[in-house]
């Protein structure tokens, strides 16, 4: 319970903390642009149930200028208590925070460094933090619909849960964004990226579907699918979610 209390207080600092940013950075004129995620459940019964799941991103983005920056922090957790025992469960705790910037040398091609921390309780590593730079280029550029490639060579750092010793290693990132613009209240988005290494190799795809409610709500369907090619002793090696949040953008 302490720890999911944790998560939900943290989410709403987060999230407190960026409206007051954004507030200011409306005043401003500022060029960032925000949306929080947040979807929370409750279920009460013979057992008590709760699910939390928060995100922010912030993109900062000038038409004219070359460098385009995105930050993203999202949390994750999940418990059940017994209601005759007070026995507690808990099933899911992460934290996930990355920064990238992309320097953009024309409309279609760019050069991307992106660092990333990953921390799962119960993915079997304490932390995963990833740096990598490399070449993107958009394929396809057209007015509804993007398809953003990406490849480059970087380095990951990865701490076992069990036996407390942290790896290093080379890889090579590769990954694929799409966004379709369905409709003028609908978009559809798939973000695949994959850091390969020869010890392990993560592989992380994020399919959405974004439907609006007004100019600044909406309601998304997300569906995340990771896979760690190599894991601990009795952990998996992928792991899915699906989750209905709502998106205030500002």
């Amino acid at each position: 319970m302490k720890n999911m209390q944790q998560v939900a207080v943290a989410t709403l600092v987060v999230v407190s903390a960026t409206a007051s940013v954004a507030s200011y950075a409306a005043e401003q004129a500022s060029p960032w642009k925000t949306t929080a995620e947040l979807g929370y459940v409750v279920t009460s019964g013979n057992s008590e149930t709760s699910t939390i799941n928060a995100k922010i991103d912030a993109t900062h983005e000038t038409k004219g200028e070359n460098w385009r920056h995105n930050v993203h922090a999202e949390a994750f957790g999940a418990k059940t208590t017994d209601t005759a025992t007070s026995i507690e469960t808990r099933s899911a705790e992460r934290y996930q925070l990355s920064g990238k910037s992309d320097y953009k040398f024309n409309e279609t091609d760019y050069a991307f460094i992106i660092l990333n921390y990953d921390k799962d309780r119960f993915s079997g590593f304490d932390y995963q933090a990833t740096l990598a730079a490399g070449y993107g280029i958009r394929i396809i550029n057209d007015k509804d619909m993007t398809l953003d490639l990406e490849i480059g060579p970087g380095v990951r750092s990865v701490k076992d849960s069990v036996s407390q010793q942290t790896d290093t290693e080379g890889l090579v990132r590769l990954g694929a964004k799409y966004v379709w613009k369905i409709s003028d209240n609908s978009t559809f988005t798939e973000d695949l990226t994959s850091d390969v290494a020869s010890n392990l190799t993560v592989t992380k795809s994020v399919t959405a579907l974004t439907a609006n409610i007004n100019s600044s709500l909406a309601m998304k369907l997300t569906l995340t699918v990771k896979n760690n090619s190599e894991v601990p002793a009795g952990k998996e090696k992928t792991d899915s979610e699906t989750a209905v949040t709502l998106v205030y953008s500002f």
